[in-house]
């Protein structure tokens, strides 16, 4: 599982001309998921999530996570994170997991993360042709890999 974090003023996420979702100051997370993936590799990314201090304290200091900010998140599934670009120029997916695998993976890591958050979380639409909008605020990008945790 990987997820990119983005820290935003604003993020929306569009489909058809339509605002799915969209949040103020907070976390826009584009996640990926192969068929390897479980519940647990959803339970860590979510707690660190959760608990990266990426947001300012009083002294300027990336001391505060989104729970001690009133944060909002905006979740999207992007396959092409598991892209592999070692041969060639176009990129191969065959890690991504497929919809039957991935679709109950994004449900649940859904779930989880409003779980811990306490609040609902923007989210994009699976398999959609969605356009993403954002503000990074930092600019501020984390990425995080649950196969690679130590």
């Amino acid at each position: 599982m990987r997820v990119v974090i983005q820290r935003v003023a604003y993020a929306s996420v569009t489909i058809e001309g339509v605002v799915k979702s969209k949040i103020g100051k907070g976390m826009m997370v584009l996640v990926g998921f192969e068929a390897a993936d479980t519940s647990e590799d959803i339970d860590w990314i979510t707690r660190k999530i959760l608990g990266l201090r990426i947001f300012d304290d009083e002294n300027g200091v990336m001391n505060r996570n989104v729970l001690d900010v009133n944060g909002e998140l905006l979740i999207v599934s992007q396959f092409t994170l598991h892209a592999s670009t070692a041969k060639g120029n176009r990129p191969s997916y065959i890690k991504a997991a497929g919809r039957d695998i991935a679709i109950p993976l994004y449900e649940e890591f859904l779930c989880k993360v409003e779980g811990g958050l306490g609040k609902p979380v923007g989210s994009g639409e699976f398999g959609a042709d969605m356009k993403c909008e954002l503000l990074n605020d930092g600019p501020v990008t984390i990425c995080i890999d649950s196969k690679n945790k130590e």
